[in-house]
């Protein structure tokens, strides 16, 4: 049931009202090494920011200053951020895994004055840059005894209290410095309205979620998506949130916690879906049997729903049958408890939104960006529509822009204009007037178009558009999206700027590769079938297959570089919000790019 309390617009009341009506609840749950959970309510998370609070206003910290944070998602992130908050101070946070020439930059250009980091080893890079930081007055140590932790900062704090101020709406609460797939990042000014504003219409949307409700944070909160999606909204809500161990536990975690519902992005479920495949694949027998009729009869009730018909009862007990036996296992592996799904980032796969639809854990898209803190569109239960994105949030207006280059037919620029728009970039005046019309409305960059519902579909980047060498305008990420619908694609990249045609860069998912291969007879050798030109040849076929009359001729791959090592954060060629670097994959494989043109 939706939350009827009264609206603050600012983060600090908002979480104090929550605080008065969940005291006794669970807010934070943290694990040890062995997965056991401990749970902190909003009362003992509370206590902490107001000890916090009292310490960072002992360290002169006021309105306007800036405090940073160099860590995952802790207890002790949420707890510096509202104790900041509390003061009308600016929050900063950091990737902890970043280069320390980007902690750098960051923490010079916010002007941070307080910084927060999780490690002994973050600790000892920034104090190797210290002089060349004279803005940063104090570093503490998140765990640890010294004077320099946060523990002690804390009980000093808690010996001369000091009341939380209310900051007016339009006041930053947050710079979030984008990665950025090229040039330096950008930080983006937030509001405590920014912020308010799209929980509030998250709390609209998404009435079946109240103070029962649970959560796995797998997102990080340094990026708004997971910051204002999950810890402010569910914060909001007086529900619950369980921080994983590492991105390689999440499903032992997810087991523990029991989450109701995740916010998440496509890679994860394409993952789990990827790896239910196989485990009933492997399985086969009776299992398989059911699963495959569940998943057939699923398909059939669904049609029958859209068509207006009344379901086949045949169907029906059969689904019956699947859910119980089978289904029901897998929504086990899932905790049980889980209702459904938030996805944003890019677009799911319509098979694989589809299968966990079926399969009763529905997983809604959503649209946003860090510049509008970051949701503009969203599915939800009430409103959905597979293949799109969703509709305009509350309060929320979008604009295409058709007079774009490239643009075809219905498509152009999503302008979005609402209260969750920045404020600008900071200390970036010509790049903030370039993003911002006049009438208060911010060019996001995405090419897209709206239907006769509002419900819009983006269908590629503006600037990772290009030409061809007939002139003719192609937009990568539709491409892209389109291709890795193919269950063997895992990754992949288009490319062709200047060129006579398109190439691809695929990361295939091997084991359902190597199926393919053995199919064709071909070699089926994990280490060396890559490089197989039959192989390589098969592959493009299926592609061209797939694409044709989705997109012009012109726009579909004629070769295809099959590649072992997945695009990843780690050798830079996805950023911290998993986009794609285009110029690192370029500058990684031109070998083969030059071959494939050759």
């Amino acid at each position: 049931m939706m939350n009827q309390e009264p609206r603050p617009n600012n983060l600090v009341a908002m979480f104090e009202g929550s605080v008065a009506r969940y005291s006794e609840r669970p807010l934070f749950g943290t694990p040890d090494e062995k997965g056991n959970y401990s749970w902190a309510t909003y009362a003992q998370v509370s206590k902490r920011v107001d000890s916090c609070r009292s310490a960072l206003a002992r360290l002169d910290v006021g309105p306007g200053d800036a405090v940073g944070i160099i860590a995952r998602n802790c207890v002790e992130w949420a707890v510096t951020a509202l104790a900041s908050y509390g003061l009308r101070a600016r929050f900063i946070p950091m990737y902890e895994r970043e280069l320390s020439s980007a902690w750098k930059y960051i923490i010079h250009d916010a002007n941070i004055k307080v910084l927060f980091v999780s490690t002994q080893d973050v600790f000892d890079q920034v104090q190797a840059m210290r002089e060349e930081l004279p803005g940063l007055k104090h570093l503490f140590l998140i765990h640890g005894s010294g004077d320099q932790s946060l523990p002690v900062l804390e009980a000093e704090g808690a010996k001369d209290p000091v009341s939380s101020q209310q900051p007016e709406k339009d006041e930053i609460a947050v710079l979030i410095y984008t990665s950025g797939t090229t040039g330096r990042p950008k930080g983006v000014l937030l509001s405590h309205g920014n912020f308010t504003s799209n929980v509030y219409a998250a709390a609209k949307l998404f009435t079946n979620l109240d103070h029962e409700s649970r959560s796995l944070a797998i997102l990080p909160w340094a990026h708004s998506y997971g910051q204002t999606g999950e810890l402010y909204f569910f914060m909001y809500l007086g529900a619950s949130i369980g921080l994983i161990r590492d991105v390689t536990t999440i499903a032992e975690d997810m087991a523990l916690v029991k989450p109701t519902f995740l916010l998440t992005v496509p890679r994860i479920f394409n993952l789990m879906h990827d790896g239910i495949q196989k485990t009933i694949r492997e399985k086969g027998g009776l299992a398989k049997l059911l699963f495959d009729m569940g998943l057939r009869a699923a398909e059939e009730l669904r049609h029958a729903r859209n068509e207006g018909r009344s379901e086949p009862w045949m169907a029906a007990l059969k689904y019956r049958i699947a859910d119980k036996v089978v289904f029901h296992k897998i929504r086990e592996r899932f905790g049980g408890r889980l209702t459904g799904a938030l996805s944003g980032s890019a677009t799911m796969k319509l098979e694989v939104g589809q299968f966990f639809a079926d399969i009763n854990i529905p997983v809604y898209d959503c649209y946003g960006l860090s510049e509008t803190t970051p949701a503009v569109t969203v599915n939800c239960p009430s409103a959905h529509r597979p293949g799109s994105v969703g509709r305009a949030i509350e309060d929320v207006r979008v604009v295409i822009d058709k007079s774009i280059a490239g643009g075809q037919g219905e498509e152009g620029e999503i302008i979005v204009y609402g209260p969750n728009v920045m404020k600008g970039y900071h200390n970036m005046p010509e790049a903030t007037a370039a993003v911002m019309t006049e009438d208060g409305g911010f060019r996001t960059g995405d090419c897209g178009r709206l239907d006769e519902d509002g419900y819009l579909y983006i269908t590629g980047r503006i600037k990772e558009q290009y030409k061809l060498e007939n002139g003719k305008y192609v937009f990568p990420g539709a491409l892209e999206a389109e291709i890795q619908l193919l269950h063997w694609v895992q990754n992949v990249m288009v490319y062709g700027e200047g060129k006579a045609f398109n190439i691809c860069i695929i990361v295939p998912e091997l084991s359902f590769l190597a199926e393919m291969a053995r199919e064709k007879g071909l070699n089926s050798d994990p280490a060396t079938m890559i490089l197989d030109p039959k192989l390589t040849e098969m592959a493009i076929e299926e592609i061209e297959s797939h694409l044709k009359g989705k997109f012009g001729g012109y726009e579909i791959p004629k070769r295809c570089i099959l590649v072992h090592e997945n695009f990843s954060i780690e050798n830079g060629m996805l950023t911290q919000t998993m986009k794609l670097k285009r110029r690192a994959v370029l500058q990684a494989y031109q070998g083969e790019i030059d071959k494939a043109y050759a």
